[in-house]
């Protein structure tokens, strides 16, 4: 049995293996419309979400499956001082498999360590978002045509965002990857991410301020929100949220083929004028999410289509 806690689960040969189901997927949905009949996936998520739960959600039922959980931890056992262990435990017996989110770093593992079935993290804290990465390498390959040789500009909260961390260890392993880091020198990648996971691998990388710095040169810009949710206080959200703007003067600065992505929701740093912009692939990225996420179900269960 396995789970999948971080990107680096999967070697490249499994990952490219893995991408190459969903576009599987893609193409030929009806062939796997029942390849999950009478599977349930438990998505228990003790933080609020929308995209990550209602996309593995909608991947069960397409693959035939049914889906049960809980949306918050207010209206879970949590609220009763149940632990992450004893519910894994619970649910591991009315589910086949599980996908969770938690705000606390390393629970989704913790449950791994005690659960009778696979378990999915969904995002912990500020650490990790697999699937989020999964999803972000599907939609480059399948629009870029490639996962290597790519310029690659990661602009907005770069401190506590985990889908920025997921993503630079995830595309270390490719050849030809080269980081520009936008950010605020508050929100800067942590150093742990700089130097054991971009130095130490001799990846090619600037930290830079303005965006308009960074344009010309990307093959692809990732925008990420400004969290309220990770800061201590009100006056530092208040005072970083709206750093970075990307409106359609400034995608003017970049160049015909460049792709911008965005793992949402998005609330002030990409204009809505963006969205008609043919080189805006951010809502394509929540598509393939469910692809990837369909793909990663009927792996982790070992069905064969």
């Amino acid at each position: 049995m396995r789970h999948l806690m971080s990107p680096l689960d999967l070697t490249v040969e499994e990952l490219d293996k893995l991408l190459d189901l969903a576009n599987d997927i893609e193409k030929f949905p009806e062939k796997y419309a029942h390849a999950c009949d009478g599977k349930r996936i438990a998505t228990l998520f003790y933080e609020p979400s929308t995209r990550t739960r209602l996309s593995f959600e909608a991947a069960m039922m397409n693959l035939g499956g049914k889906v049960l959980g809980f949306s918050s931890a207010d209206s879970s056992s949590a609220a009763k001082g149940e632990s992450v262990s004893d519910t894994i435990r619970m649910v591991s017996c009315y589910a086949d498999i599980c996908a969770m989110r938690h705000p606390k770093e390393g629970a989704p593992l913790v449950a791994s360590m005690v659960s009778g079935i696979p378990v999915i993290n969904a995002g912990d804290g500020g650490h990790q978002h697999p699937t989020q990465t999964l999803t972000d390498l599907l939609t480059i390959r399948s629009l870029k045509g490639r996962l290597d040789h790519l310029t690659i500009g990661l602009c907005g909260d770069l401190k506590f965002g985990r889908t920025v961390h997921s993503l630079i260890n995830a595309l270390v392993r490719y050849t030809g990857i080269r980081f520009v880091l936008i950010s605020p020198e508050e929100l800067r990648v942590p150093d742990y991410i700089r130097e054991d996971v971009l130095r130490s691998n001799g990846i090619p990388f600037e930290e830079v301020i303005r965006l308009e710095d960074a344009l010309p040169k990307l093959d692809l810009l990732y925008m990420t929100r400004v969290q309220r949710e990770r800061f201590f206080n009100e006056d530092d959200y208040v005072r970083m949220k709206d750093f970075y703007i990307l409106d359609s003067a400034k995608m003017k600065l970049a160049g015909p083929d460049m792709l911008v992505l965005h793992p949402l929701p998005r609330v002030n740093e990409i204009s809505t004028e963006v969205d008609a912009d043919p080189r805006a692939a951010y809502f394509r990225q929540v598509q393939y999410g469910v692809y990837v996420r369909m793909a990663l179900i009927l792996t982790l269960l070992e069905v064969k289509v």
